[in-house]
């Protein structure tokens, strides 16, 4: 489960998604976060799924990569949707009795559970299709550049942009070392798979002691690389690739006020 994490890696491309500036890819992905929990019905679902899939296929990267995502996230699904449907109140559609409490599932909390699932399930799809088709350089610059008016408020926006960039490419990083460690430790005869979940939890101690030394590690190399390139902030702070804005952040902008116009038809007529 650990290969499948997809956070963070970057996907080397030439799609219209990959052309967009930086900057305008983030704020694509925080409105479209905001739609998500915006939309209420079917229809407007409906035309999310299809949105979901036309950027997956204009962005060029397999929906079977993409969906590699959401093997990690797959006990959270299930539990969110298993809270919706039971406590959710309205019309109960069946009931089971365990000792002395009555568990309901009721057809609104069925409603609710679906589209919570969809809501989380092209949440994470929409986020990796940012994290997938915009290098970690460019991803911090655009970060920095959409905090940059904050710095009147005494706001670190460039330090902001490099923890969140570095901790999001680590992510992958972090993951392979734990598969080496874990088959490591399986080789040698650890168990992580069998037994009650405390045995499972004490089993995990072998690994996650290894993976704390290994992350201090590369951090430790980080700054001491990072020092070497006289690396003192982000003042001054000049750059080799200037974003600036083409036609495709102008597609971009058209495609989002055409979707944000159908989901309020959709609302309204619906």
């Amino acid at each position: 489960m650990i290969k499948d994490i997809t956070i963070g890696q970057y996907i080397a491309g030439n799609s219209p998604i990959h052309k967009m500036d930086a900057r305008i890819k983030i704020l694509c992905a925080f409105y479209f976060i905001v739609l998500l929990f915006v939309i209420r019905n079917p229809v407007q679902y409906a035309v999310i799924t299809l949105f979901i899939a036309f950027m997956v296929k204009l962005s060029g990267v397999a929906l079977k990569f993409i969906l590699r995502g959401l093997k990690p996230m797959l006990f959270i699904l299930l539990f969110t949707v298993i809270i919706n449907i039971f406590m959710t109140p309205g019309e109960p559609i069946f009931e089971l009795d365990i000792f002395s409490w009555t568990l309901s599932i009721t057809k609104e909390g069925v409603v609710t559970g679906i589209y919570m699932l969809l809501r989380l399930i092209y949440l994470v799809i929409g986020t990796s299709i940012l994290t997938l088709t915009t290098s970690p350089l460019m991803l911090t610059d655009g970060i920095e550049k959409i905090l940059s008016p904050f710095r009147v408020i005494k706001v670190p926006a460039h330090e902001i942009a490099m923890m969140m960039t570095i901790a999001i490419r680590f992510i992958p990083t972090l993951a392979e070392e734990a598969d080496k460690i874990m088959k490591a430790q399986t080789a040698r005869g650890a168990d992580f798979e069998s037994g009650s979940i405390m045995r499972r939890a004490k089993a995990m101690i072998p690994l996650l002691v290894p993976l704390f030394v290994s992350a201090f590690r590369r951090a430790d190399e980080l700054a001491v690389a990072m020092d070497a390139r006289c690396y003192h902030g982000g003042k001054n702070r000049t750059r080799m690739k200037q974003m600036k804005m083409s036609r495709y952040d102008i597609y971009a902008g058209i495609v989002f006020f055409v979707l944000s116009a159908i989901l309020a038809i959709a609302m309204i007529a619906f």
